[in-house]
Parts: structure tokens; sequence; C-alpha cells
């Protein structure tokens, strides 16, 4: 009997040293983390594929060039195919769909993995849709016609009797209501290409539209166009948007903030948003 409760004792004693340890390992958890994120464990709307949302009819330098998401041209062609890469994707993996600008954040579920298109994150949108940390900050700027009254202000208070332009849902409507507060109500079209069309037509005196849009249009696409200055800051950012509770958006961030450790984002941005550096600002 004495020796039967000897072995029992044994048997317990390894038993326990085999045992495992309530709490995981950290070394543990890191790798279950990193295997969160890979390319074969991430809920995807199509197995295999990253879907990635933009608007076809509102794709121009310095964001898309030749309205061809998939070139990797332009700086948000650039960063999309930069986060797929790091996200396990090759570039074939990538499909590109349409997703007009006032949808995508619109409430529902979503037919892509995440939009990228110029999409400014405020607290209102984020109430429907998730959005990634920032990838580029936002300044909104002003342009006219070339022989504008306007065209040579310095100041906010020059511009006060303007009556600008901007297309409905941006946030470059919203500066206009609450930055500028112009003596006369913005003039709210469907699209940008509208509102460029009632620039041209003599309808409004100037539209605000972010600073890179701004300059490619008054610089480049607009033979007569004219850059008067950009804005003060206000903290404004482009992010990625997600369908609401996509886990997909935690992935992405860790992959933005290895970016931005990298030196990768300012890199893309050196070489796709250079010329906006030194644009004066309207006080």
């Amino acid at each position: 009997m004495r020796k039967f409760l000897m072995g029992l004792a044994v048997l317990a004693i390894v038993a326990a040293a085999c045992s495992p340890e309530e709490d995981t390992p950290p070394a543990a958890s890191a790798s279950a983390g990193q295997d969160a994120c890979g390319a074969e464990n991430l809920t995807l709307v199509s197995p295999s594929q990253l879907t990635v949302g933009t608007d076809f009819g509102f794709m121009f330098p310095p964001w898309i060039l030749k309205n061809d998401p998939t070139s990797g041209k332009g700086f948000e062609s650039a960063v999309a195919y930069e986060v797929a890469e790091r996200l396990g994707f090759a570039r074939s993996d990538v499909e590109w769909i349409d997703v007009p600008f006032n949808r995508s954040y619109a409430p529902g579920p979503k037919d892509f993995d995440f939009d990228i298109n110029n999409i400014s994150v405020t607290e209102e949108r984020d109430q429907a849709v998730d959005f990634s940390d920032g990838y580029y900050d936002l300044t909104q700027a002003l342009m006219v016609l070339q022989g504008s009254p306007i065209e040579n202000a310095t100041t906010m208070d020059e511009i006060k009797d303007s009556v600008f332009g901007a297309q409905i849902g941006t946030t470059s409507l919203e500066f206009i209501s609450t930055v500028i507060q112009p003596a006369q109500q913005a003039k709210v079209y469907d699209t940008t290409n509208d509102a460029k069309a009632a620039l041209r037509n003599g309808q409004v005196d100037g539209l605000v539209l972010d600073l890179p849009t701004a300059y490619f249009e008054a610089n480049i696409n607009t033979p007569n166009g004219a850059l008067v200055g950009q804005f003060p800051s206000t903290g404004e950012h482009l992010g990625m948007l997600f369908e609401e509770g996509n886990p997909l958006r935690d992935c992405v961030n860790d992959v933005l903030a290895e970016m931005e450790s990298a030196g990768t984002l300012q890199q893309l941005q050196n070489k796709w948003l250079s010329d906006y550096l030194n644009v004066p600002v309207i006080e």
C-alpha cells in the first residue's frame, strides 16, 4: 500500500510538470496575432482576393493616374497596393470595383473589403462605417478662373462675398459653411465634375476642393484655372473605409503603422504629392 501511494505521488508530480500553463506565452500570442492578419485567414468578400473600392468617375491625379487604379500609379493606387502586399496579396489578387463616393459611407453591407477614394474621416461618417488610421493629412484649397476678382486673395475676409460651389456630402462643402462662412450660401452639386462645370459657366466664383485635387484642377485640368491658395489645417485626414465591424480594419492599421515607421508612407507622399508643399495659405 505504501509503495502504491508513493507511485501515485510521483505520477501527480509528473502530470503537474507536463500540464500547460493557464496563460498563453507572449510569443504565442504574437504569433496568433500575425496569423490572424495573414491573407489566408482574413474574412474577405471573395476568397483569396482583396476587393478594393474606388469611384471610377472620380479618378484623376495625383490620386490615380490615367483613370486606371490597376496601374499602381498615383498616391492612392500606390498606397492600396503597398497595403495589399504587406497583407500577403499579389498584385493579381487585387480586384478594383466601382463605388460612387456618396454610397461608400452609407450604412449597410459592403461589396468591397476596403474603399480608398479620397475619403475624409468624420464623426458623422464614422457612425455608419469604420475607418482606418489616417494615411494622409488633408487641407482644403480654393481654385478660381484666371482674372477672378479673388484670384490674388490672401485672407478669408477678402472672399467672404463670393459664391462658392462644392460636391454634396463633402468636407469641402462643410468647410465653406463652418470655416469660411461666406455671405451667400454655397451652391451644391451632385459631383465634383458638376461643380467644375458650374465654375466654367460662371455660376460660382470659386470651388473649394482638397489641396491636391484643387492643384491638379487649377494648374493642369482647367485651361484657365488658377489656384488661390490653401486654407489652414483643421486636422482633417484621409482613411480607408470598411464595413462597420470588419476586423480587416485592425490588420490594415497594423500595416499602416509599419509603413509609417519604415518611412514608406512619407516616400509615397514625396513621390506623388510633392507639388503641393509650397502652396500659399489663405489666412
